[in-house]
């Protein structure tokens, strides 16, 4: 099957997608935050830039796009009908793009969350996820 846009919508359209500041973000940091829990933002200096850091509990937070991420038996992990070559050896650089920076953050002692976008699909899912994830990362503060 075709790409039914030209190559410059397509350009367009892919260009729209956002890394930082998603809504799965943004619900999630919502909920945390009317939590009490406070929190630093893209964290710069670390592996993966995080997109949550709480370095009170030396704990990060990866909120990850299903699609993107191959979120594991998902409905919004499909892989697209054109182009398949392309897009599998995309979403497995991503996979071991992530498993590599998890284990760099875990060698230098930092706890490693990952949230899927399913997860925060609705208010009540992410006010869930979101209590959920807060009392793990209280469970063991840091150092």
């Amino acid at each position: 099957m075709t790409d039914f846009l030209s190559s410059k919508e397509r350009s367009e359209r892919m260009a729209r997608i956002k890394g930082s500041n998603t809504r799965p973000e943004m619900a999630l940091r919502k909920v945390l935050h009317r939590l009490g829990m406070r929190y630093r933002l893209h964290g710069s200096g670390l592996p993966g830039r995080p997109d949550l850091v709480f370095p009170r509990y030396k704990t990060v937070i990866f909120v990850h796009g299903c699609f993107w991420h191959r979120h594991f038996n998902c409905n919004i992990a499909t892989t697209p009908k054109s182009n398949t070559a392309f897009w599998v050896e995309k979403f497995e650089k991503n996979v071991a793009r992530d498993n590599r920076v998890t284990a760099l953050l875990n060698a230098a002692g930092w706890r490693v969350f990952v949230v899927w976008e399913c997860e925060l699909g609705s208010a009540r899912k992410a006010q869930a996820t979101g209590e959920r994830i807060a009392e793990l990362i209280r469970e063991k503060k840091g150092p």
